[in-house]
């Protein structure tokens, strides 16, 4: 997918455990992982990540409400 401002806007809107959520979950091929988008989201989850992310309870967040 391009990444247009709009794209850029939702993604930086995010919180990490948001951005986790929809990497792990999102369907195979989805459109935001794909292209000039996916390359932004995955390096704003490493700014993010990089900023001091609670990674631990991200990704608690997100495993554990699912079950």
């Amino acid at each position: 997918m391009k990444l247009t401002d709009k794209n850029k806007q939702h993604i930086d809107s995010l919180s990490y455990e948001q951005l986790l959520n929809s990497w792990r979950n999102n369907p195979c091929g989805d459109p935001w992982f794909q292209d000039e988008t996916g390359t932004y989201w995955e390096g704003r989850m490493k700014a993010l990540r990089i900023a001091g992310a609670d990674l631990v309870g991200a990704s608690k967040a997100v495993y554990w409400d699912d079950l």
